[in-house]
């Protein structure tokens, strides 16, 4: 979403914990494609990556057991359910941590806060 919008993603942070995915050759050329920075914990240091063990287990209890919406038929299934889960996530699951509003929103709030470079420019020449 954020590639279609236009949005410089130079810099983006991958969180993710150790899991298999990064043995995976595909997995690891992608993020090398799209120049996104995989950030891993420490081995068995669960708060080391807090953010990606905290989704991991938001995703496993919201998406398999509290949805109940599997089993699935077949690996297209479960990847409609997954694209399903995450784009409810990120636009209408309010998080407490943020103030009660889905992180979309809240992402958005805080771009429209943030000045541009032009003002921070012109803020510098002054």
């Amino acid at each position: 979403q954020r590639t279609h919008a236009g949005d410089d993603l130079s810099g983006l942070i991958h969180h993710s914990d150790r899991g298999v995915q990064y043995r995976a050759l595909r997995y690891t050329e992608r993020l090398d494609e799209q120049d996104l920075v995989a950030s891993v914990g420490s081995r068995g240091d669960s708060y080391d990556n807090a953010l990606a063990e905290a989704f991991n287990s938001l995703f496993k209890a919201e998406l398999t057991r509290n949805r109940h919406k599997g089993p699935w038929r077949d690996i297209d299934d479960l990847e409609i359910a997954v694209a399903e889960y995450i784009d409810w996530f990120n636009h209408r699951r309010i998080h407490g941590e943020i103030g009660y509003l889905p992180p979309a929103e809240h992402e958005a709030q805080l771009a429209a806060a943030e000045p541009s470079p032009e003002t921070v420019d012109d803020l510098v020449d002054a």
